[in-house]
């Protein structure tokens, strides 16, 4: 892949990027160092063009400011991506791994005619060939993936690349041509909720609740610890399916897939659905009275106890800490 270009795709919000593609642009600069070649991006949406003149170490930054993609229209934003990928010549395109970036991949990777290496936790060049290494069977194995096809699609699991310091020079903003959008449909109305947090893929720490809390109304001990740590609250996938908690807070398999630097689970069985998505946190902590139960053969510390006497004991010494 030498001399070719590596393209990452950045997903902002607000006016700002996301934390996760400043870790996808990481990666990029870093392969395109060790390529090489050079590191092209793509930024959509109102504002987009001052945004992408403030980046560092990046060649050129295909914008399109339409108001279409005020909202994310998977269809539209591929077509874009992947003719920025063709006028770039890339070899590589690089996105986080975010509900955003797993939909983009496929519908670009199939307008390219080629495949996707899904939520990667390591990217390298060996023999001058993209290595990907991700995780399959719910965590259990690691897979080492080679692409015989370029440009090589790669999402990035959020948390796992450190965020890497920009080059010298700004970026060359250019305005992607590609034929008028034809939307087949579009958003009416977006809606957040009323109490806007972190999300979960994003966050530094994460508190998780199980049917071991008997109750919704018992959250509000983790929501103390979580208030005392600054972490998020996170739930299994039978809490969220019991109406305990919201589907966005769910983390597991099916739910969201997280690499905090400290994961609590309290509460938690350790269903191996709940397993995939946070065994690749830095640390886990888990608080359960089943001594058998599967979490702690994957925690790092472990407490057997009652989490009704456990957690507000250990939200008093961590603010006494704080103290």
């Amino acid at each position: 892949m030498d001399g070719k270009s590596i393209l990452v795709y950045l997903e902002a919000r607000d006016g700002r990027l996301r934390k996760p593609a400043i870790e996808a642009l990481g990666v990029a600069r870093r392969l395109a160092r060790e390529s090489g070649g050079d590191l092209n991006a793509v930024l959509l949406g109102g504002g987009a063009g001052s945004l992408a003149s403030g980046l560092r170490g990046v060649r050129r930054v295909f914008v399109d400011e339409s108001d279409l993609f005020g909202s994310f229209h998977l269809t539209e934003t591929a077509r874009v991506v992947a003719e920025a990928a063709r006028q770039s010549q890339a070899s590589a395109f690089l996105l986080a791994a975010t509900a955003v970036g797993r939909e983009l991949a496929g519908a670009v990777a199939a307008d390219l005619r080629t495949c996707v290496a899904a939520d990667a936790i390591a990217v390298s060049l060996e023999g001058g060939a993209i290595t990907v290494k991700r995780p399959v069977y719910a965590g259990k194995a690691i897979l080492t993936v080679r692409f015989r096809r370029l440009p090589a699609v790669i999402t990035l699991r959020p948390n796992v690349f450190p965020p890497e310091e920009g080059g010298d020079g700004g970026a060359e903003v250019v305005g992607i041509k590609t034929p008028p959008p034809e939307p087949r449909a579009r958003v009416v109305e977006s809606v957040e909720p009323e109490a806007r947090r972190q999300d979960l893929t994003e966050a530094d720490i994460i508190v998780s609740g199980g049917r071991g809390l008997k109750g919704p109304e018992n959250f509000v001990l983790l929501e103390k610890l979580a208030a005392t740590l600054g972490a998020v609250v996170g739930a299994s996938r039978a809490v969220c399916d019991a109406g305990w908690r919201p589907h966005s807070d769910q983390v597991g398999q099916t739910g969201k897939t997280v690499s905090p630097r400290l994961y609590i689970a309290c509460g938690i069985s350790g269903a191996i659905q709940h397993l995939a998505g946070m065994s690749s946190s830095k640390c886990i902590v888990a608080i359960n009275k089943d001594p058998n139960a599967p979490i702690f053969q994957v925690a790092d510390y472990g407490i057997v106890g009652d989490l009704f006497e456990v957690v507000p004991a250990l939200d008093a010494e961590l603010r006494k800490a704080g103290g």
